[in-house]
């Protein structure tokens, strides 16, 4: 761990010079420069000290969350193969469910679909990579080619389907999938 670097981070959230974090925790500004550059280490009485000046305790200034993940490639990305609606998923997002959106990649075969869904809360949109797609609301068809996006309120069944072939992305808040 950087005490230094995390104390020096600290202090400039606070708007506090070196001097005013040395005189507030009655050390010398050259001392807090040295544990700024870890060339030095406190007490832990004195760290103690810094971090009230600071407004945080050790427990909080120790500890260290791991760092979400940003940005997926495809080895991160979780497929499922349907050979009776001969379409394949791929979760581009893991663990999704979790957030309040989910959003997918379908790449569906000639005569393929996805399974129809109940109405539920939410909204669903997608946007078309290649080939053409119809949605199915309710009794209503729509069309949809590549470069064009969907969006809809799940309130009645739904599903999509394609003659020929297409990929799409399909993202589904509340996830549903």
């Amino acid at each position: 761990m950087d005490i230094g670097g995390k104390l020096k981070e600290l202090r400039v959230l606070k708007g506090l010079t070196q001097e005013e974090l040395a005189d507030r925790a009655e050390l010398s500004k050259g001392f807090i420069s040295q544990l700024e550059r870890n060339l030095t280490s406190p007490s832990i009485a004195t760290l103690m000290d810094i971090l009230q000046c600071l407004g945080t305790s050790t427990g909080e200034f120790f500890h260290e969350s791991r760092e979400e993940q940003i940005v997926f490639g495809k080895i991160d990305y979780f497929e499922k193969y349907d050979a009776e609606l001969k379409n394949e998923i791929k979760w581009i997002i893991p663990n999704a469910q979790k957030n309040m959106m989910e959003p997918i990649l379908l790449t569906l075969e000639a005569g393929g679909q996805t399974y129809p869904d109940n109405p539920h809360e939410g909204e669903e949109f997608g946007y078309v990579l290649q080939g053409s797609i119809s949605i199915h609301i309710g009794n209503k068809t729509y069309k949809a080619k590549k470069g064009e996006s969907f969006y809809f309120i799940p309130d009645k069944k739904h599903y999509l389907s394609s003659k020929a072939g297409a990929a799409l992305i399909w993202v589904s808040s509340p996830p549903s999938f």
